[in-house]
C-alpha cells in the first residue's frame, strides 16, 4: 500500500509538471535560485515601504527640531537598567556644545527613557495626496523623540525621509523603464522586421546616442530642466532624460532577434493567414523572446535608479522639497560633515540593496528562463 501511495504521488507531481504553463515553471525554478528569491523579498518590502511610506514614517519628512539638529541614531532596546522590558524604547539625547569646535555633542540620557508605541496618532499626512490622516505604525508620546536614523542639518528626522524618498527612487526607475521598453521594442521591431533605410537610420541614431558619453548627456539635458518647474514637473523630467538613452541597447537586441526570426516558419504562417505587419510583430515575434525582454527589463531598473542617483547628487536630479535617496546623499558632498555624520550616508544603503536585489531577481529570472538548464 504504502508503494502504491508512493507511485500514485510520484505520478501526480509528474503530471503537474508536464501539464504546468511556461510561467508556472519559471516560477518552480525561480523559487530554487536563493539569492534571487531573497532578492525579490527585499525589493518587495522596500515598495511596500514606498507605498505606504505616509503611515510607516513616524514623523512629518519636513518637520525641523532645531534642538536636535546632526543627532545620532537612536537605538532600539529592551533592557534597562530596572531589567527586561517587553515594550521596546529608546533614550533621549542630552546635547551639549563642544567648547572648542562648537559643534553640538550628544551623551545619552538614561533617566529620559521613551517606549515605542504602536499604532500612534502623529503628524498629519494625505496619503498620494489623496485621502487625509495622521495613523502611524509606531512612534513616541509628544514632547519625546526617536530618531532611528538620526536627523539632518536641519534637525528633520532621516528614517522618515529615507522613507519618503524610496517612493521617489523606486518609481523612477519603473517609469524609466517603462518608457524606454516601449521606445525600445517599437523602434527596435521597426528596424528589425523592416531593414533597408529605415533600419539604417534607426542604427545611425542608436550609434549616436551610444557614442555620447552618459554623465554629460544627462548633465546636459537636466541642467536644460526649467529652474520654476514644480518637484512633480522635474520628477517627469528626470524620468524622460534617463529614458533618452534606456532604450538604445534594448532595441539593438530586439532588432538582432527580430532579423533572426523574421524568417521563421510560425512568421511565415501568420503572414499568410493575413496578419498585419505590426500584428506580426506584437503578438509572434516579440512574444517568442519575452523572457529575455523580462530579464533586461528586471536589470535595467537600477540603472535608471543609478543614473538618477547621480543627477541628484550632482543637483541636477530631484529638487527640494521632494526627497529621492539621491537628493539625501547630496547632504554628504562634505567630507568633513560625513566624517562626524556617518549616518548621512544611510541613503547609499538602501541604493545597494535595492540594486543588489533587482540584479539577483535578474539573475534568478534568467536562469528561470532558460529551457536547457535544469
Amino acid at each position: 500500500m504504502r508503494g502504491q501511495g508512493a507511485t500514485s504521488t510520484r505520478a501526480n507531481v509528474e503530471e503537474a509538471y508536464y501539464v504546468a504553463s511556461q510561467w508556472q515553471l519559471m516560477w518552480r525554478k525561480f523559487k530554487r535560485h536563493k539569492l534571487a528569491f531573497v532578492g525579490m523579498s527585499v525589493l518587495s518590502l522596500l515598495y511596500l515601504f514606498g507605498i505606504f511610506c505616509e503611515f510607516f514614517a513616524p514623523y512629518d519628512p519636513y518637520q525641523r527640531n532645531a534642538d536636535f539638529t546632526f543627532a545620532p541614531p537612536q537605538r532600539i532596546r529592551f533592557v534597562s537598567d530596572e531589567g527586561v522590558h517587553l515594550r521596546p524604547f529608546v533614550y533621549g539625547w542630552q546635547r551639549e556644545r563642544d567648547p572648542v569646535t562648537l559643534r553640538p555633542v550628544y551623551t545619552v540620557d538614561r533617566g529620559a527613557r521613551y517606549p515605542i508605541r504602536f499604532l500612534v496618532r502623529g503628524d498629519a499626512y494625505k496619503f498620494w495626496n489623496l485621502v487625509r490622516g495622521d495613523l502611524h505604525l509606531f512612534g513616541v508620546r509628544d514632547g519625546e523623540a526617536a530618531f532611528l536614523f538620526g536627523t539632518d542639518k536641519l534637525g528633520r528626522d532621516l528614517f522618515s525621509r529615507n522613507l519618503y524618498a524610496a517612493r521617489v527612487s523606486l518609481s523612477v526607475g519603473l517609469v524609466g523603464v517603462a518608457i524606454s521598453f516601449v521606445l525600445g521594442c517599437i523602434l527596435g521591431g521597426i528596424s528589425g522586421y523592416y531593414g533597408g533605410a529605415i533600419d539604417t537610420a534607426i542604427q545611425r541614431v542608436v550609434e549616436i546616442l551610444i557614442s555620447i558619453p552618459t554623465i554629460p548627456l544627462w548633465m546636459a539635458l537636466a541642467a536644460a530642466l526649467p529652474v520654476t518647474w514644480s518637484p512633480i514637473e522635474v520628477y517627469f523630467g528626470v524620468t524622460i532624460v534617463l529614458s533618452v538613452i534606456g532604450w538604445t541597447g534594448l532595441a539593438r537586441v530586439v532588432r538582432g532577434k527580430l532579423l533572426e526570426l523574421r524568417e521563421a516558419d510560425f512568421v511565415m504562417a501568420a503572414q499568410i493567414s493575413g496578419a498585419t505587419e505590426s500584428r506580426v510583430i506584437g503578438l509572434h515575434l516579440l512574444p517568442s523572446f519575452s523572457s529575455y525582454l523580462i530579464v533586461s527589463l528586471t536589470l535595467a531598473v537600477p540603472y535608471m535608479m543609478l543614473g538618477e542617483t547621480a543627477l541628484s547628487f550632482l543637483g541636477l536630479g530631484i529638487r527640494a522639497p521632494a526627497v529621492s535617496w539621491g537628493a539625501l546623499l547630496k547632504e554628504g558632498q562634505n567630507i568633513r560633515t560625513v566624517a562626524q555624520s556617518p549616518w548621512l550616508l544611510i541613503p547609499g544603503l538602501f541604493v545597494i540593496l535595492s540594486v543588489l536585489g533587482f540584479n539577483f531577481v535578474g539573475d534568478g529570472l534568467r536562469d528561470a528562463a532558460d529551457p536547457y538548464k535544469e
